[in-house]
């Protein structure tokens, strides 16, 4: 039988043992916390985040990029010269008498090969090219006008949910109070203070809350599914803190110049261009392009074998008629596309300079809201409650004043769903980082 000495030393733990363990449940809870914290971070959508998400995941930018690519490979193409032609026949062969479909006997039939290239002149070929190039330009252009146009669906997207699940606090709020009140106006009637239709106004004001709170879940579910259009599965992740509203990227003092260079301005420009390249390759084609042909006829065995060597040029005999109302069409859809682009910019400036200035206003009335109507229709709920604890105010007085606070609170943020939807609209018209790699 073992000693209680030697059985003590067995069982009690080694201090270096005690620490080691120690140290490593530590590091255990540290790991645990870390990896919440970026759980906690990667499971809250942002407004960064979801248009990032949404311009990766977007297929219309891809479209874009073929579209580029498509025009490039056209441009390389379409600056060499057509392929040649390869010409065989049979010339002068008889079909009557004796000789009659013979290759050999007769010393006019002649077995021909030859080889036709069109040379078609240098500046042409490229400014066929430079056609192309303005094309994947344009397609460029349009990319960054779609990247543009996807950071600010998904931003409207992202506030429209924002705001309905804040609305949606808001009545939950108020139902909370609701049932509170209902509880005191059975309570007043049982100590005899109240009478039965205060029981039936509380939980009239009830009912109308958990219909409000119905019609914005509906809202939710809608807001969610039109953001899912531009981020996919996280569309159901709860959203990250709205960020920073009080400023835009564009500067007022040169905001003309600033929106000649809208991308959706850019691809007006592009269109443009490629309208003056094809006016100067109308103005080219006044001048035809001329063809060489070489051939070699080999005839029957007692005769010798010819070589031929021709030249085609393109007579142009009725040009006022062809190339010059060809140059004219071409020329006048140059004056078209800059007319366009012009009065495109002109449209743009206007809409810009009306939402900047419904954003200034709305943010003045956002500040109203939030100093002064928000705080009295707070402060009018504390004193009928106090007067209805006091006897003087009935809880009629009470349910108005609530109603008139929910008002002011879903106005407050109706307005601020507003005045954010005007920011994105502004502060998205270029794309955040240019045009993005897809």
């Amino acid at each position: 039988m073992l000693s209680p000495h030697i059985t003590a030393r067995r069982v009690a733990p080694r201090p270096a043992v005690r620490s080691s363990r120690a140290v490593l449940f530590i590091v255990i809870l540290i790991s645990v916390a870390i990896s919440t914290a970026a759980f906690a971070s990667e499971r809250a959508l942002t407004l960064a985040e979801a248009q990032q998400r949404a311009v990766e995941r977007s297929r219309l930018l891809a479209a874009k990029d073929y579209a580029a690519q498509s025009s490039r490979e056209m441009s390389v193409a379409a600056g060499q010269l057509p392929d040649p032609l390869l010409k065989v026949g049979v010339d002068s062969l008889p079909i009557e008498g004796r000789d009659r479909f013979s290759l050999t006997r007769d010393s006019m039939t002649q077995q021909r090969i030859g080889v036709m290239q069109e040379l078609t002149r240098a500046d042409k070929r490229r400014l066929r090219a430079e056609r192309f190039e303005h094309e994947a330009e344009k397609s460029i252009a349009e990319k960054a006008a779609t990247t543009a146009e996807i950071e600010r669906s998904t931003a409207l997207a992202w506030l429209d949910r924002y705001y309905t699940e804040a609305m949606s606090a808001v009545i939950a709020e108020q139902i909370s109070q609701a049932q509170l009140e209902i509880q005191a106006a059975e309570s007043a009637y049982r100590s005899g203070r109240g009478n039965q239709a205060d029981i039936f106004s509380a939980r009239s004001v009830l009912v109308s809350l958990e219909d409000k709170a119905s019609d914005i879940n509906r809202r939710i579910g809608n807001a969610k599914i039109a953001l899912a259009r531009w981020v996919g599965d996280a569309a159901q992740l709860p959203l990250g803190a709205k960020p920073a509203v009080d400023a835009i990227r564009l500067d007022e003092a040169t905001l003309d110049t600033q929106l000649g260079h809208h991308p959706e301005l850019a691809v007006l420009t592009k269109q443009e261009d490629i309208a003056t390249t094809e006016a100067h390759l109308a103005k080219a084609n006044k001048k035809g392009d001329w063809s060489v042909e070489v051939a070699v006829q080999k005839r029957g065995p007692g005769y010798s074998d010819m070589l031929s060597i021709g030249l085609s040029v393109p007579l142009q005999w009725d040009q006022k008629n062809r190339q010059d109302r060809e140059l004219s069409s071409k020329l006048a859809q140059v004056e078209q596309a800059r007319a366009e682009r012009e009065d495109a910019l002109r449209a743009h400036v206007a809409e810009v300079r009306g939402m900047l200035n419904d954003w200034h206003t709305d943010r003045q009335r956002q500040t109203r809201y939030e100093q002064e109507l928000i705080p009295l229709a707070h402060s009018r709920i504390t004193a009928s409650l106090a007067a209805y604890r006091g006897g003087k105010a009935t809880l009629a007085d009470v349910l108005a004043a609530r109603r008139s606070e929910i008002d002011v609170r879903l106005q407050a943020l109706q307005l601020g769903q507003e005045t954010d939807r005007l920011w994105a609209q502004l502060n998205f018209l270029f794309p955040q980082n240019g045009i993005s790699s897809h």
